[in-house]
């Protein structure tokens, strides 16, 4: 199973697949969470907007090198020296200098000058382009929504399943956050796909408004050139870090175990970067979607990570990451539960948080022993299941000091991390059940 072999969260991917078909993938994920006792976060992957050429009179062109085409915005098939874009807006927007990227980056052009409604481009790198190859523009923000009315109608129904997250392609700006919010309201978190060059302008203020991140290295990967993308992933994660927010990186972690029984020594060198950079999460795609081997990916991956946590130089780097706390009580209740873990060996922080604030917090700054995120509500459970080291447990709320000894008492023992002369670092809001009011940190040695 792959939750045994290390999954916390699954992404349901919306570009592809029946609404029914991912209803019955859910129910059989909350059927496994209800078996082996743990929560296990869901996300919903929003496909965004395609934008595509359109048809050719013959199924395809062939672009030469340094030929010049003329680009249309129209839903006439195109011929031979003719792209037709039905794309209006992006045409409308392009002028010299832009690059467009054809199939994947496979071919490119570059526009030399606009005529009215018509662009001239020559072509930097040829190929065979086919009816409906997708384009991406990195030198430019498209004018289109990362909402498209599939994604709204998809989101709705997610939500409906129930869903911990909605993913967010193509982000451009934080206003396509927002967007998303609106539509979402707190029925889910919202995970920021940066895919784009014109994110990553932004990246702070898109950050600060989405619940989580992730590093989409696919499309990231065509826009962007390829030196230019472990940069633009540092960035992110650097970002995302600063924030308090989870972040994801996925795309091509272990690509060749779609087919191989292991992965390449190179890939789990990428996997491994990804976690001293300081990701909470890493993401299979095809791996375990198509792949002939998804319960070793996700396997190889746990040890890849455990492997990289278990390195005396991972801890001795992250100071260089951390970020300042800010001149808040909750950061610095979260920063001394940290240093407090570190100095006295605790087994664990326990953290009790409704909406998971806290937890969050504390998360990021990676006390060794990891965190124990205890809450009344379920949805916060799950959707803590991306903060790194966290591992969350739904408990009743507590009223008082004692019941929060005794519910961190007993959760660390039915987890398995403390026993017997151990000590667990506790961190709550008092008054209870308040949000927003991390204020008191006590130490619990268990008899």
């Amino acid at each position: 199973m792959l939750l045994q072999a290390g999954v916390d969260c699954f992404r349901l991917n919306f570009s592809h697949g029946l609404r029914e078909d991912h209803a019955r993938r859910l129910n059989a994920i909350r059927a496994a969470e209800q078996k082996i006792g743990r929560p296990v976060g869901v996300f919903a992957d929003l496909q965004g907007p395609k934008i595509r050429v359109g048809t050719f009179a013959d199924g395809q062109i062939t672009l030469k090198y340094n030929d010049i085409v003329t680009i249309e915005a129209s839903d006439a098939p195109g011929e031979a020296g003719i792209i037709r874009l039905p794309h209006a807006e992006l045409v409308r927007v392009l002028d010299a200098g832009d690059v467009l990227k054809l199939d994947d980056g496979k071919m490119q052009l570059t526009v030399l000058e606009r005529s009215g409604d018509r662009l001239k481009a020559r072509v930097d790198f040829g190929g065979v382009l086919k009816n409906q190859k997708g384009v991406n523009v990195p030198t430019r923000r498209i004018p289109i929504s990362a909402l498209t009315d599939k994604d709204r109608e998809d989101a709705a129904f997610a939500l409906e399943l129930g869903v911990d997250y909605l993913a967010l392609s193509f982000v451009q700006h934080p206003d396509d956050v927002k967007e998303a919010r609106a539509l979402a309201g707190d029925r889910s978190g919202i995970i920021a796909k940066i895919e784009k060059p014109s994110a990553l302008a932004e990246i702070d203020q898109i950050v600060d408004v989405a619940d989580a991140v992730m590093v989409a290295r696919g499309d990231l990967g065509v826009e962007l050139p390829p030196e230019q993308v472990p940069i633009a992933q540092r960035k992110i994660i650097r970002s995302a870090r600063a924030a308090g927010r989870p972040v994801i990186v996925a795309t091509h972690m272990l690509e060749s175990m779609v087919d191989a029984p292991t992965p390449t020594r190179a890939e789990a060198s990428d996997v491994a970067t990804a976690v001293y950079q300081g990701a909470d999460a890493v993401m299979l795609s095809a791996e375990s979607a198509v792949g002939r081997h998804p319960q070793s990916a996700v396997a190889i991956m746990d040890r890849i990570i455990r492997a990289v946590e278990d390195d005396a130089e991972y801890w001795a780097s992250l100071p260089r990451d951390m970020t300042p706390p800010q001149a808040t009580t909750a950061d610095a209740i979260a920063l001394s539960a940290r240093n407090i873990a570190d100095v006295i060996g605790c087994a664990a922080v326990v953290a009790f948080t409704a909406t998971g604030s806290t937890a969050y917090r504390v998360a990021r700054e990676r006390p060794r022993c990891g965190v124990i995120g205890l809450t009344p509500v379920v949805a916060t459970a799950r959707r803590l299941t991306l903060a790194w080291g966290t591992r969350a447990k739904v408990t009743d709320d507590i009223a008082s000091v004692e019941e929060m000894v005794e519910r961190a008492d007993a959760a660390v023992r039915a987890l398995g991390v403390a026993g017997p002369g151990d000590r667990v670092a506790i961190i709550a809001g008092i008054p209870f059940g308040r949000a927003g009011k991390t204020n008191t940190i006590r130490v619990l040695r268990l008899e």
